[in-house]
């Protein structure tokens, strides 16, 4: 794996724009950067000079101004070299195999533009797709912009035909489920933990400080497909904002990835997006993203305990969290007490690596122990709702209170508290307070047998 940026990313300042509420890149409807942005567009290559040639003539015709804007062509192994035209420049990789995630990160390191756009080689984009698709990033830097990838026959119409009218004209069905996600969503702007889905790698756009702030793309991903969805969902943890700009539009050659081949290869293509789906399963630790049972190594939430008034206290504190949230690391102040030592998922504050606790979504903080009750039918898994809530939409934070508003659990979202404090702006997410009766304190010394066998902790 190769990412330059930690997998918890810092609050560094942005060099311009401002700080977006939540996903609400609606705000800035209707304005556009008072200085068009310096951008650099990396276009990656492997045998596919006449799509090529294509796309940087497509890439000369921009409506963004032409002295802000550069092209990079990174070439993944050719045999031979592409040739190059309309003053691109070329970089090259050697051949040791399908290295897309590689290339982007080669030509994002000799860019020199605010705002780095990503196409194929086989991706050739109509005349406004760049200043379209990069006007977000230039107002709000954290913004990860996709475009709509429409799908054609290049073959079907000449090189030099306007791509904007001849490429609608032998246009092929785009992917319904993707076209459903940007209706559904309002073009992404009500975007969740599971939005990394929709951003395509292969039509985006960010800051040059974001993309350094998240990291490069994971050059372990070595075969089609996944490599943009697990950098977006580090995106999303470092604060992300997505928005799908459907008229910055970009042609594809051919079909969608999932209709390239007849019915008789659905079985073979079926084998390549397990491959795919299974290396994420590793590293995005979201519901439905995730294992449902089996433990991976990256925890989506981290539960830290500061204090407990025993070995006893911590031990029912723990095991209430764990029964609550299977899934979650816990941090624990001191020595790991003997009955928590066989559990990997607890670990004491002095050995918590950054492998185990980096990258969590959600960080619960208790700063004395308490007991977690189960749920029943009479009330809700606050908790659980908590847990999920956090970081979508504008809720950033939660904070339990026993019934004289005392803080005894807090449930942060990491993507919220890294903008907020990016931007030193508490505002642009909300922090909801609520009682919690299904929350106790403990103060004296428990009962184990008394938690155990469900009969209390007195």
């Amino acid at each position: 794996m190769t990412i330059d940026a930690p997998l918890v990313p810092g609050a560094s300042r942005p060099p311009f724009g401002a700080g977006i509420r939540g996903n609400e890149w609606n705000q800035l409807d209707g304005v556009v950067p008072a200085v068009p942005p310096t951008v650099s567009v990396v276009v990656v290559h492997f045998e596919q000079q006449a799509e090529l040639d294509r796309t940087l003539a497509a890439l000369a015709r921009q409506t963004h101004p032409a002295d802000r804007l550069e092209v990079i062509v990174v070439d993944d192994g050719s045999d031979e070299e592409p040739r190059m035209s309309h003053g691109a420049r070329l970089l090259r990789q050697p051949d040791e195999g399908f290295r897309l995630a590689a290339a982007r990160n080669l030509g994002a390191t000799a860019a020199t533009g605010d705002i780095l756009c990503f196409l194929d080689a086989d991706t050739a984009p109509e005349p406004g797709y760049v200043e379209a698709i990069t006007r977000l990033p230039a107002l709000a830097p954290e913004t990860v912009a996709v475009g709509r990838r429409r799908h054609t026959r290049f073959e079907r119409f000449d090189a030099d035909a306007p791509l904007e009218v001849a490429a609608a004209r032998f246009a092929l069905d785009e992917p319904q489920w993707l076209a459903d996600a940007y209706a559904r969503s309002g073009n992404l702007l009500e975007s969740d933990n599971r939005s990394y889905r929709f951003v395509i790698g292969a039509v985006i756009a960010c800051s040059r400080w974001f993309f350094d702030e998240v990291g490069g793309f994971d050059e372990s991903f070595t075969q089609y497909g996944g490599e943009d969805w697990e950098w977006a969902h580090r995106a999303w943890l470092a604060g992300a904002v997505f928005a799908h700009v459907p008229h910055a539009v970009a042609w594809h050659n051919g079909a969608d990835w999932a209709g390239r081949d007849d019915a008789s290869a659905a079985e073979a293509r079926q084998r390549l997006k397990n491959v795919e789906t299974l290396q994420l399963a590793q590293t995005i630790a979201v519901r439905e993203s995730a294992p449902r049972g089996v433990l991976i190594e990256r925890a989506d939430v981290v539960v830290t305990v500061s204090s407990a008034i025993s070995d006893a206290a911590l031990f029912v504190c723990v095991d209430s969290v764990l029964a609550a949230v299977p899934h979650a690391r816990i941090v624990v102040p001191g020595p790991v007490p003997a009955i928590l030592r066989a559990d990997p998922r607890v670990v004491a504050r002095a050995d918590a690596s950054h492998d185990v606790t980096g990258g969590a979504r959600v960080r619960i903080d208790i700063q004395n122990a308490v007991v977690v009750l189960a749920p029943d039918a009479s009330r809700d898994d606050r908790l659980g709702w908590a847990i999920e809530t956090v970081g979508v939409g504008s809720l950033g934070e939660v904070v339990f209170t026993d019934d004289h508003g005392a803080a005894l659990l807090t449930v942060t979202s990491s993507r919220a508290a890294v903008r907020r404090a990016r931007w030193r702006d508490d505002s642009l997410f909300d922090t909801r307070v609520e009682q919690a009766p299904w929350l106790s304190l403990i103060t004296t010394e428990p009962s184990v047998a008394g938690y155990l066998g469900g009969w209390g902790l007195a």
